[in-house]
């Protein structure tokens, strides 16, 4: 058996400082899988979640997190076709992306392309998939509309904006602080705003009149609701998120979370009907089920010109604490990715 390194949490989910490095040894991979020496991992919001064991898909008992990774594949599965030892894979996995090594089925990995590095790789499905799912499956984006994208220069946010351009669309990005405007600008994104507690007015005053046809939501709290408001008639939000939840501590702060959830804000459908808008909420691990969709969407996407990731930050595999605490600040900007070798 080969062995790996892995970051797991022990005993289980509820407490970042659960997360420790372990030894382990990863068996043959089965008639349908590869196995992957994993080389880079992707960081997504979702993992701190998992980790704190407030994500819905959160397993239960000792796990490793991480959700997609790039590498190079080391051993097939007997029923294996199309792939062989030392191609260069990216992929997903329902958890247990943060490690050396991982059996994996072979739906979930796809061919790195040939100038892509693998924190390159690392960089790109989750994240190109939501905004994918997000503005063409489910707001049924048409050219020449316009989108409301919060957080901005997170990775989803980018992605959703070249798409966006793709589509001939208008794009304004919405930030946390002034220091990310340049990179929305070098981006492509047509205009921007800080997010404040004057944030509906802001957004009424930068739309100017124009029609506010889609919003990807992540935030939550009264920046949804003004986002919301602010939407035309026929006005399409997707949720994916709840980024108001995240917390920079080790482990949640419950009153602080029962408050805030308590608070939230609420719809009335009966005005949903009469405003003729609609909301979606959106979850990735709902595609990870859906192995030909899956398929469908990656073979789609070669059909957009959107480049390569952004890179934000790189760490070492020994510094994925330190990775995870920049993470939860909400200072970075583009991918943060960590490599194992």
């Amino acid at each position: 058996m080969m062995q790996r390194k892995s970051w797991r949490l022990v005993p289980k989910a509820g407490n970042i400082n659960n997360l420790r490095i372990v030894e382990e040894s990863i068996d043959y991979p089965a008639e349908n899988e590869v196995q992957i020496q994993v080389k880079a991992i992707g960081l997504n919001f979702a993992d701190i979640f998992a980790m704190y064991g407030l994500y819905g898909a959160t397993p239960k008992g000792s796990f490793i997190p991480g959700l997609e990774y790039a590498g190079e594949v080391e051993k097939v599965g007997t029923g294996v076709m199309g792939y062989k030892k030392g191609d260069r894979v990216m992929g997903v996995t329902r958890f247990g992306g943060y490690t050396s090594a991982l059996n994996v089925e072979k739906e979930y990995v796809t061919i790195l392309p040939q100038s892509w590095s693998f924190e390159e790789g690392a960089a790109y499905l989750v994240q190109v998939m939501t905004a994918y799912w997000a503005l063409i499956e489910l707001a049924k984006m048409k050219k020449g509309e316009t989108v409301l994208i919060h957080s901005a220069a997170g990775g989803v946010g980018l992605w959703a904006n070249k798409i966006v351009k793709n589509l001939d669309g208008y794009s304004i990005g919405t930030i946390g602080n002034e220091s990310k405007a340049k990179l929305l600008k070098d981006q492509g994104y047509d205009d921007y705003l800080v997010r404040s507690k004057n944030f509906r007015s802001d957004l009424k005053n930068k739309l100017n009149g124009r029609s506010l046809d889609i919003v990807l939501e992540c935030i939550g709290g009264h920046i949804f609701l003004d986002s919301y408001l602010n939407m035309a008639r026929m006005g399409r939000m997707v949720v994916y998120g709840s980024a108001r939840y995240t917390q920079t501590g080790n482990r949640p702060n419950y009153l602080k979370l029962i408050w805030q959830y308590y608070t939230r804000p609420k719809l009335d459908p009966q005005k949903m009907i009469e405003q003729n808008k609609a909301i979606f909420g959106f979850n990735l691990i709902y595609l990870y089920d859906k192995k030909e969709k899956m398929g469908e969407i990656l073979k789609d996407l070669e059909n957009y010109d959107l480049g390569k990731p952004v890179i934000g930050q790189i760490f070492e595999f020994e510094d994925v604490k330190k990775a995870i605490h920049l993470f939860q600040t909400g200072k970075t900007t583009g991918k943060l990715v960590v490599k194992t070798y």
